[in-house]
């Protein structure tokens, strides 16, 4: 639980509706507070906990039940067949940054400390945040805030980061703020940085790349009538998730079989997310944004 409060918790493990002799996949199992509330349901089952992060194996719990995954979940298919799982009854996945990556002093994520620019949840890739402030150009950085920070003075905030790294190279996250320093809104500090830090992890960890590949994956991993929990904590993934689960692709188009049936391989089990209660916010003040869906694997 110091690594990372499990958000919807109980909302989650119920929508899975999970079978004690199922199997299933906790796509990001960071601190394990997910994982370990499946498995107290499982009596046969099976969970695979997929983290990329070296420092979640410190988290996984000593169960016969449990397989713990060093890997991205964009990669769920390929361990799957390696253990021999051809299909499983839910996935899981609670995307963004942990409360431990957060709260880091030295790994970057947050603008709150003064340290290197790193950003990696696979801290054996080579491809950093300096790297990416440093290395790119402008027009990939532009297209980069608007696309993933939706920053209106992208332009601006771009070309005060050129002239900055033009005099010398933005190794730490301090130097990064006062690169930026003359373009943040007044009274908005934190909300304009928050946004340029997320727009920079995104790229760096190929978060929506990855997220697109989890969904088209698990509809060939997941059983008929087997459930994914997504839960969310900004609008880009939001709104990915909503999409698929609709209309089974990311583009909002419906798309019909050769009889003219509209086709979808998910059934959204609520209409609008799942958002935390109060008293949780009060609790845990991380939740705030959080917004879960559930699907429906629907038969072929």
């Amino acid at each position: 639980m110091n690594y990372h409060v499990p958000v919807l918790l109980s909302e989650t493990i119920e929508g899975l509706k999970i079978n004690p002799s199922g199997t299933y996949v906790d796509a990001t199992f960071g601190g394990g507070g997910h994982s370990r509330e499946i498995i107290k349901k499982l009596t046969k089952g099976k969970l695979i906990g997929f983290d990329q992060d070296a420092e979640a194996v410190k988290n996984s719990p000593k169960d016969k039940k449990f397989i713990f995954v060093h890997s991205n979940f964009r990669f769920i298919r390929n361990f799957l067949k390696y253990y021999k799982i051809e299909k499983v009854d839910g996935i899981l996945a609670d995307l963004g940054v942990s409360s431990h990556h957060f709260d880091s002093e030295t790994r970057g994520f947050s603008f709150r400390h003064d340290s290197m620019l790193d950003m990696r949840m696979n801290t054996g890739a080579s491809f950093t945040a300096a790297t990416l402030v440093n290395e790119y150009t402008e027009e990939q950085l532009m297209k980069l805030f608007r696309a993933y920070g939706e920053i209106e003075n992208a332009a601006r905030l771009t070309g005060a980061i050129a002239k900055y790294r033009n005099s010398c190279r933005i190794e730490r996250t301090g130097q990064l703020i006062d690169a930026v320093s003359g373009c943040i809104p007044f009274r908005r500090e934190n909300q304009y940085l928050a946004k340029v830090f997320q727009a920079i992890r995104i790229e760096v960890n190929k978060e929506m790349v990855s997220l697109k590949e989890l969904l088209v994956h698990s509809t060939r991993v997941l059983k008929t009538n087997g459930r994914i929990a997504v839960i969310s904590y900004h609008s880009l993934e939001d709104r990915l998730v909503k999409n698929y689960f609709r209309w089974g692709n990311f583009e909002e188009e419906t798309e019909k079989d050769i009889y003219g049936n509209f086709t979808t391989p998910f059934k959204p089990v609520t209409r609008k997310p799942i958002v935390p209660r109060e008293e949780e916010i009060e609790k845990n003040n991380r939740a705030r944004s959080a917004r879960l869906r559930i699907a429906e694997k629907l038969p072929v």
